[in-house]
């Protein structure tokens, strides 16, 4: 494991993420750690480069921060599964809730998003606020369907029932999280929800290591 400093000296400059597997010796999954360990001290500004290809460019000297965290921060903050942040996002005079990034994940059409975000239900403190942006993101049964899948492998607080209900019975939202994707695993959660999972319990093998 490599400390900042070191990474730092290995890195210095603009780096594709194959760049960083090389100069480290490390699979890609480990290089994603690298790199928001880097991004939290400030280290990293991400750029695109030809073909929208992700460029970081690693400095010396921290990268003064505004605002507050953004999506992508507090998802990998908060999961042990990490995420690519395709740009830095921040958040200029409020701070985001976990019940908001939840609903935001369950809001992509991203396989890994959604498995990140299973982490979060441990650290929902308001199951209101939760149905409120599931409503504003057309992902109430979305959000209960991953909820369902969350306590197969985790401890989650347990979801109020009378949250649980509306958002069990919302009609206004589409069948697949990604498109053409559906669970072998989790047919009692789809069938239930109405909604088809993307992935499998093979996918959530990082959550038991």
């Amino acid at each position: 494991m490599y400390n900042c400093k070191v990474l730092v000296n290995k890195l210095q400059g603009l780096n594709t993420i194959e760049d960083i597997e090389n100069k480290l010796n490390v699979k890609r999954a480990t290089a994603i750690k690298y790199v928001h360990l880097l991004r939290k001290e400030g280290l990293v500004e991400t750029k695109r480069g030809k073909g929208k290809k992700r460029l970081y460019r690693i400095t010396t000297t921290p990268q003064i921060k505004i605002g507050n965290p953004g999506l992508y921060e507090i998802l990998n903050e908060n999961s042990p599964i990490k995420i690519w942040e395709p740009y830095e996002h921040r958040i200029i005079g409020r701070k985001l809730t976990i019940e908001e990034v939840i609903a935001w994940a369950a809001s992509e059409m991203d396989l890994r998003i959604h498995i990140a975000v299973l982490a979060l239900f441990k650290k929902v403190k308001n199951w209101q606020r939760l149905y409120n942006y599931a409503k504003l993101y057309k992902v109430r049964r979305k959000i209960g369907a991953l909820y369902d899948v969350a306590r197969t492998i985790l401890k989650v607080k347990k979801m109020d029932k009378k949250i649980r209900n509306r958002l069990l019975n919302a009609t206004d939202e589409r069948r697949f999280m990604v498109p053409l994707m559906k669970s072998k695993d989790f047919k009692n959660i789809q069938n239930l929800w109405r909604i088809y999972i993307p992935f499998n319990k093979a996918d959530l093998m990082r959550y038991k290591e």
